[in-house]
């Protein structure tokens, strides 16, 4: 990690364990024909992405699922089936990243929504006794509170401008190689990050 100070860090399938087919197969359960042709890891209808970058609130977007569902599904069964891709987080990958912060400065940088951002920090809290994911970065940026997602440029510059950040200091880790692209683009050192290999890969020893 040579000439390298800043780390930004993708959430889901970096940090945070998930597994999109559960909540495709979730929403197949309630009754949604095709969901993976509304939503992916690699591809969202503009529903999806208007959630993920703010233009859409939680209730707005429950209604706008409702007509794909069968009359009488409830709001809490469509939002129990969107958090259904949200698994755990691997103790050994958070006590890495409290390692790292006394060497680097942490960001979080995560295509998100409010539904999931509340949920994960549930699933955290429950399992670690932790209230809030952003405990363990210097700031975290979420695309629904920023209005980019990955892998828009703007999305990496407002991390850059707000911090003082060099590209050529900076790290970029994510699961998804456009998400990756975009970043060297912009002149940051970046990993993709490709399974079975995960973080504790990448950093040991620290």
């Amino acid at each position: 990690m040579q000439g390298i100070k800043h780390i930004i860090f993708d959430l889901g399938g970096v940090i945070l364990n998930i597994d999109y087919k559960r909540t495709e197969q979730a929403f197949t359960a309630l009754g949604v024909k095709d969901f993976s042709s509304l939503y992916s890891q690699f591809n969202a209808t503009p529903l999806f992405e208007d959630l993920e970058t703010g233009r859409v609130e939680n209730d707005a977007f429950v209604t706008a699922m409702l007509p794909y569902l069968p009359e009488g599904t409830t709001p809490e069964a469509i939002t129990g089936a969107w958090n259904a891709m949200l698994l755990d987080f691997p103790l050994a990958r958070l006590q890495l990243l409290q390692q790292l912060r006394q060497h680097y400065s942490l960001y979080l940088l995560s295509n998100t929504n409010a539904i999931h951002l509340a949920a994960f920090n549930a699933i955290l809290e429950k399992s670690r006794g932790i209230p809030s994911l952003d405990e363990f970065f210097d700031k975290s940026y979420y695309s629904h509170q920023i209005g980019y997602r990955k892998p828009e440029k703007e999305a990496y510059q407002v991390i850059l401008d707000e911090n003082n950040l060099q590209p050529a200091e900076t790290l970029f880790i994510d699961d998804t190689l456009p998400n990756v692209e975009a970043a060297r683009e912009l002149g940051i050192r970046a990993i993709h990050l490709q399974a079975p290999r995960t973080i504790l890969d990448v950093f040991r020893p620290v």
